[in-house]
C-alpha cells in the first residue's frame, strides 16, 4: 500500500517539476497522471500496490467533489452572471464528447459481429 502511494506521489513530482522546467501551462498532476499513465503501458499491468491504493481512492471520490461544490455555492453570484455562457459550453463539451466517443467506439469496434459468437 505505501508502494503506491509512493509511485502516486513520484509521479505527481515529476510532474510537478516537468511544468516547472518547461513552464507549460497544464497543472502538474495532470501530466504526473499521464506519465503514471505511459509508465502503466510499458509495464503492461497495474503494480498491485497502485491498484490497492486506487481503488481506496476510488472509494472515497464522491468526498473530493465536496470542496468543489462548495465553491460553486460561495461564487454563485459570479455564475449567475454567466449562466448562459456556462449553459452553451456544458451542452456543447457535453455533444462533442459524446461526438467523440461514439466516433473512436465505431472506429476501434469490428468491422462484423457475427464472428464474436
Amino acid at each position: 500500500m505505501v508502494q503506491g502511494f509512493a509511485i502516486l506521489l513520484i509521479c505527481q513530482l515529476i510532474g510537478e517539476v516537468l511544468v516547472h522546467l518547461l513552464s507549460v501551462p497544464i497543472p502538474g498532476s495532470v501530466i504526473g497522471m499521464v506519465v503514471l499513465f505511459i509508465i502503466m503501458v510499458v509495464l503492461g499491468r497495474v503494480p498491485q500496490g497502485l491498484r490497492e491504493v486506487s481503488d481506496g481512492l476510488l472509494k472515497c471520490l464522491p468526498l473530493l467533489l465536496v470542496p468543489a461544490g462548495v465553491g460553486l455555492m460561495n461564487h454563485f453570484g459570479v455564475l449567475s452572471h454567466y449562466w448562459v455562457g456556462l449553459l452553451i459550453s456544458l451542452f456543447v463539451s457535453t455533444f462533442v464528447t459524446m461526438l467523440v466517443v461514439s466516433l473512436l467506439l465505431k472506429c476501434l469496434s469490428p468491422a462484423d459481429k457475427s464472428d464474436q459468437r
